[in-house]
């Protein structure tokens, strides 16, 4: 009986230690950031700490941890608060600990296991790995390289267990021989192995083996190479190239002429989507054209005579938005939908699409179909809808390869065909005498863990991506799973990666994508090596500040408030929301209550508006746009429309400051851009529903004329000439070319196409409808319009190119230079008014002065002004396409500006 007991009471402490064990903590929240350092999310009770091989033999004895470490956390404030453990082991013992699952287990006084974190490892990596001056981040040759009488492959993956190289034709059958055993440099984590110079031009991948925390065993992953410099069509296989190597140019490559400005404000930002500049382009006879890169190799298409006719007027920069390989377009035209594509295809390819009811057409084309529904009607959005996965189109925000162009913009994506193909377009934008520079994404990858398109996580996984400080999760602030850069060598494949743009394919600088979610001393570092290469680039990029990093949580980062003073320049929203209203955020009532200045606010207000008109935030506004045409500098100085002296740094928005430049080139000026609601979306909206189709095409031109004459750098959205429009779609990123159409011919502005995509826009269907109905054809454009759009602003930017005086290049010369003497509480409504001082004659020896004139407003003004009579019109606008800009006088009385015109007047 007494055994009996003594069972019993052991079975039940057997069982209560089991169901301790199974509610202690399990989290990724312990951290090895130094070689003899984890910090860790202690337990109350905690009093015995040990590191354990997770997957490793069990009969290894834990690593017993001091709990009793000290950490000054500078390198990671975010861990600051943790505790610290010590360990003491030699370089080796530890390498060989990364290669498995680490776990560091807390235990109570009486042995209960109180929590069992799997250790992320990424500070330990690199210090080990990258701390000294001749190891891992100083190698310069990752990837396949063609060298005198070999092939090397090289790849970082110091937590592999076996690497080996496979190797195949260009039918992507196995070579012979078929594998190559790769080396480990233990030294660098780096593996090498050499095959033979036949291999050049062939295709390889790696076959990993690997502990994978998504899976939590070890894994045999075949992956491309991240440091690709050519794919397979379909971006699995990486190709053997050596990128000088003449099969990889199209012809006059090397002679090529580099177009270069003087200083960064002197550069003209136009924004292109690859795609949408010829997908809808009927001068393109050659259908296979369309859409590629290849379009701009044509000799008299619309869309070049477009940019030829830009460049005349001044424009001098063409930024590609994503035209590295990204994950989520397929290349074979055989498996992806077109406009173009009949019923048929498009039925077999989705079946369930709402296009293909019983009835349909087999022969009838997409487009024909679309064109034929009820645009008031949520129809089109749902077919389009159904197709966002299956059609050619996507704005590329998901990198799969960062150093390889995008394969479906090539009309052979195979291989070293869309590398020619690329660097043909660059050339021959080069020729036309424009700058090209690329939107990069190293912010994020399309994928990670074990996805078929995952790269970087299946080499060195955890280690290239942000994870989540407790539960190891990769975080995805940004969109999708967010890559750290603040480790050493994701920063170095960054800067690889934009070297070899920058050197190999001759581009002349690089806009960032949610660069806020960079360190500001990465940024200022890869700059620097870019630098190297081409003296001229130039850097910009969203400087927004959220998400894990926000307020410098992990770094100081590459945000707005930061980069004053770098020449790193970053988009403000404060003239943009000045002058289109609102917020990007606006959604429902709201879009049509948040009037702007560009859009009638106070001066035409729309019948939301508050009983006074929203007199306050009209102010606010008007001040806003001062400091922004002032290149939203810090230090700026005037009187704001309460009649108080203040600087730039003192205007407010929305409780940050409105200035925060330290240099013009830190400011990006912009009132449309890919993102959100095209400007002219935007101001139907808003506008008051009995403004005439003429007087929206003249809002459109003010609301432009904003950025293209402010200090700093202006950036314009392909298409905002042509009125462009989305059919009020919020966010087309994957929405085809039925909604993200532009039609270069001028004919129409892709208007009223379609009730916007359910998913996107659904809440705003009603005040769409509304708009639609109200304004009784008056939001809608001829042809004429559209010409005439187009006139304005070409005009606008040969104004801007015309005089330095409108491109300044030190704050200290805008502090001395501008001013606004509509400023203050004599404030007179809807006029803006910029002075430009050169009295001196020292910046351009033909002007002694510029006034521009913003009037904003039904009727036309006078502004007071001594010595107006000494001013005429600029001839640009004297001899120009704009009838009414012409009636603009300069007499004893003041400045004489008719509605909705900017005039520019000089002395």
């Amino acid at each position: 009986m007494k055994n009996l007991f003594w069972i019993l009471a052991l079975s039940l402490l057997n069982i209560f230690a089991v169901a301790a064990e199974a509610s202690a903590v399990r989290n990724s929240g312990a951290h090895w950031v130094s070689q003899n350092s984890l910090v860790f999310f202690k337990q109350p009770t905690a009093v015995r700490f040990e590191l354990e091989l997770g997957l490793a033999d069990k009969s290894k004895k834990p690593i017993r941890l001091n709990p009793n470490g000290t950490f000054k956390g500078d390198q990671f404030p975010h861990l600051k608060d943790l505790s610290v453990a010590t360990i003491n082991l030699s370089a080796d013992v530890m390498k060989d600990l990364l290669k498995n699952e680490l776990v560091l287990n807390q235990y109570s006084d009486q042995g209960l296991l109180l929590a069992a974190s799997e250790v992320q490892t990424a500070g330990i990596i690199d210090e080990l790995y990258t701390a000294g001056t001749n190891d891992a981040d100083e190698i310069t040759d990752f990837g396949a390289s063609v060298l005198a009488d070999a092939v090397q492959f090289k790849v970082w993956a110091p937590t592999a267990k076996k690497v080996k190289v496979l190797l195949f034709d260009a039918n992507k059958k196995p070579l012979t021989p078929a594998v190559l055993a790769m080396q480990e440099d233990r030294s660098t984590g780096t593996w090498v192995a050499k095959g033979g110079k036949d291999l050049a031009f062939a295709y390889y991948q790696f076959e990993v083996t690997v502990y994978h925390p998504a899976s939590k065993k070890m894994e045999v992953l075949v992956v491309s190479d991240p440091y690709s410099h050519s794919l397979s069509a379909d971006g699995f296989y990486s190709q053997v190239i050596d990128l000088n190597d003449a099969k990889t140019q199209p012809e006059a490559w090397s002679s090529q002429a580099r177009p270069r400005v003087d200083a960064p404000e002197d550069n003209i930002l136009y924004e292109v989507h690859i795609r949408d500049f010829s997908a809808s382009d009927k001068s393109i006879k050659n259908p296979d054209v369309r859409g590629k890169y290849a379009a701009f190799l044509e000799k008299d298409s619309d869309g070049i005579k477009h940019l030829t006719e830009l460049r005349a007027a001044g424009l001098n920069v063409i930024h590609l938005m994503p035209a590295f390989d990204f994950g989520t377009v397929n290349s074979d035209p055989e498996k992806t939908i077109s406009l173009d594509d009949k019923l048929e295809k498009v039925c077999r390819i989705n079946p369930k699409n709402p296009a293909c009811t019983k009835n349909f057409n087999p022969e009838q084309r997409l487009r024909d179909l679309l064109t034929g529904l009820n645009p008031r009607t949520g129809d089109a959005q749902a077919i389009i809808e159904s197709l966002r996965t299956q059609d050619n189109y996507n704005w590329g925000y998901d990198p799969f390869h960062y150093t390889v162009p995008q394969s479906s913009y090539a009309i052979n994506p195979e291989g070293a065909a869309r590398v020619v193909e690329f660097r043909a377009m660059v050339r021959q934008l080069h020729d036309m005498g424009f700058k090209v520079i690329m939107d990069v994404v190293y912010n994020h990858t399309y994928a990670a863990g074990l996805h078929e398109k995952s790269v970087l996580d299946k080499i060195v996984p955890n280690y290239y991506h942000r994870l989540n400080p407790v539960t190891g999760a990769i975080e995805q602030s940004t969109c999708c799973d967010n890559t750290a850069t603040e480790h050493v060598m994701m920063a170095k494949l960054m800067t690889d990666s934009l070297a070899v743009w920058a050197r190999d394919y001759r581009i002349d600088g690089f806009r960032f994508d949610l660069m806020g979610h960079q360190p500001k001393n990465l940024m200022l570092k890869v700059r620097d090596a870019v630098r190297k290469i081409d003296p001229n680039t130039y850097f910009y990029g969203e400087g927004w500040n959220f998400g894990e990093v926000a307020n410098n949580k992990r770094f100081v980062q590459s945000t707005q408030m930061e980069l004053g003073g770098t020449e790193i320049g970053t988009y403000t929203d404060r003239l943009r929301d000045a002058v289109r209203g609102g917020s990007s955020m606006d959604s429902g009532k709201n879009l049509r209550v948040n009037q702007g200045i560009g859009n009638g606010l106070f001066v035409v207000p729309n019948d939301m508006q508050a009983a006074d008109n929203n007199k306050t935030k009209y102010l606010n506004y008007i001040d806003q746009i001062q400091v922004g045409l002032a290149g939203n500098l810090a230090q700026f100085p005037l009187k704001d429309t309460s009649g108080k002296e203040v600087v730039g740094s003192g205007v407010d928005y929305n409780g940050s400051p409105a200035g925060y430049a330290k240099d013009p080139a830190d400011t990006i000026n912009y009132v449309s851009k890919h993102d959100n609601q095209t400007l002219w979306d935007n101001n139907q909206y808003r506008i008051a529903y009995s403004v005439s189709s003429a007087d929206r095409v003249r809002m459109q031109a003010l609301s432009l004329a904003y950025p293209l004459l402010a200090q700093g750098i202006p950036f314009l959205h392909m298409g905002c000439e042509f009125l462009r429009s989305k059919s009020f779609l919020r966010d087309s990123y994957d929405y085809g070319d039925w909604f993200n159409a532009v039609d270069f011919s001028k004919q129409s502005n892709n208007y009223d196409v379609g009730l916007p995509p359910e998913v996107k826009d659904k809440d705003n269907w009603p005040i769409i409808s509304d708009v639609l109905q109200k304004s009784e054809g008056r939001d809608h454009v001829t042809s004429a319009h559209i010409s005439l759009s187009n006139a304005m602003f070409l005009d606008f930017i040969k104004i801007r190119s015309s005089s330095p005086l409108f491109r300044l290049r030190t704050a200290d010369e805008i502090i001395k230079r501008v001013s606004f003497p509509n400023a203050g509480a004599n404030h007179q409504a809807g006029l803006v008014v910029m002075k430009i001082d050169n009295s001196d004659l020292v910046i351009d020896p033909n002007i002694k002065e510029i006034m521009v004139v913003f009037n904003n407003g039904t009727t036309p003004q006078t502004f007071a002004y001594a010595g107006a009579k000494q001013f005429k019109l600029h001839p640009v606008q004297a001899k120009g396409a704009d009838v009414l800009v012409k009636t603009s006088r300069a007499n004893s009385k003041g400045f004489v500006v008719p509605k909705f015109t900017v005039a520019v007047f000089v002395k």
